[in-house]
């Protein structure tokens, strides 16, 4: 499909909207102002200035001195910048999962957790959790390998049941609801039944950002790019179903077949995020209707802007987990949803769009 075949309803031509320097640039400032912020900040504080060299100076044919301790060089190399590119990763995932999302269904308040990807995951490290398989964290442990396959098993079953309740959105959407509360009801039978794990599940539930090295960014890496790819390749066609399915029959796309790779990929990488974080809430919904508010509602715009904007989003809001009741951490949910619940209730105001 050409940019010049696409037609809306009547046949209006789609207009074609590209990505801005200035948008692209802001973006990228954005995420390297975040990071650097991120390593710099911590019961250590460190200059934004001297990370910055020490960093270059790990670059090939660059031999910048920072002068810093090797203690410091320390706690930036191998704790800090793997948790802030760790949140990267997991906010630019769930940030890209949450605009494919809103895009499929035709929906500005759909997320990445709508067809029970939270239940699932909550399920399977509930289980791993209670049966003492793991502590969640290092590259196999057996608490984000349960959740990882709790949330595909959530998104099996929905498909499932969508496709038997007549394979439309609204169906699978219904499906969803249903498979999570299912899985809801599951997980709190089991942990009904091991009360003495109630502080480690729940701790796990309202999400952390926490690395034992760079074996989560390892992790991470695959199913972002994975996810991201197959979304961004996607990003035209996604423009041309929000004008409806039957336009986008009439040129010769497949809504259906799109449609169900669009979402496929973005609940894999949805679960892969939820497996090495826990459930952070409202990344999905806030990220991309902000990038919408700001640089417009095409996905040639939305989805490269989410990535880089979901993904400072998420590095500033673990900084402000860990710095606001120092020398504890909080949940990074609870920062997450104190921002995103009045945000929320601003895109359900505004969203004049129907829900189907």
């Amino acid at each position: 499909m050409t940019d010049a075949s696409a037609a809306g309803t009547g046949g209006e031509p789609l207009r074609v909207a590209r990505l801005r320097p200035g948008a692209l640039v802001a973006g990228l400032v954005a995420v390297l102002g975040a990071m650097v912020i991120g390593m710099a900040l911590g019961p250590v504080d460190i200059s934004p200035k001297l990370i910055v060299y020490e960093l270059l100076d790990d670059l090939p044919l660059i031999e910048l001195d920072s002068g810093l301790s090797a203690q410091r060089v320390a706690i930036i190399e191998q704790i800090r910048l793997p948790r802030v590119v760790l949140g990267f990763l997991v906010g630019a995932t769930l940030s890209v999962s949450g605009a494919a999302y809103q895009g499929a269904f035709r929906n500005p308040l759909a997320d990445p957790y709508l067809l029970g990807i939270a239940a699932g995951a909550g399920l399977g490290a509930t289980v791993a959790i209670t049966q003492d398989w793991g502590d969640g964290g290092g590259f196999t442990d057996p608490v984000p390998l349960a959740a990882f396959g709790g949330a595909l098993l959530a998104v099996v079953l929905s498909y499932t049941a969508g496709h038997v309740g007549g394979r439309s959105t609204a169906s699978l959407v219904l499906a969803g609801v249903a498979v999570a509360s299912f899985l809801t009801a599951a997980q709190t039978y089991v942990l009904q039944a091991n009360s003495d794990a109630f502080r480690e599940v729940y701790a796990w539930i309202l999400g952390r950002i926490a690395t034992s090295g760079w074996s989560e960014v390892v992790l991470m890496v695959p199913y972002f790019l994975l996810a991201a790819g197959i979304v961004f390749r996607y990003r035209r066609a996604l423009d041309v179903l929000a004008v409806g399915d039957e336009e986008a029959q009439a040129l010769g796309l497949e809504p259906r077949k799109i449609r169900v790779i669009v979402v496929l990929a973005a609940s894999l990488g949805a679960a892969a995020a939820v497996s090495v974080s826990g459930l952070i809430g409202f990344v999905g919904i806030i990220v991309p209707h902000a990038v919408r508010l700001a640089f417009g509602a095409s996905h040639r715009v939305l989805i490269p802007l989410s990535i880089l904007f979901g993904g400072a989003f998420m590095v500033l809001a673990d900084l402000a987990a860990r710095t606001i009741v120092e020398p504890a951490e909080l949940p990074i949910g609870v920062v997450t949803a104190f921002l995103g619940a009045p945000f929320f209730v601003l895109v359900l105001r505004t969203s004049r769009r129907s829900v189907w």
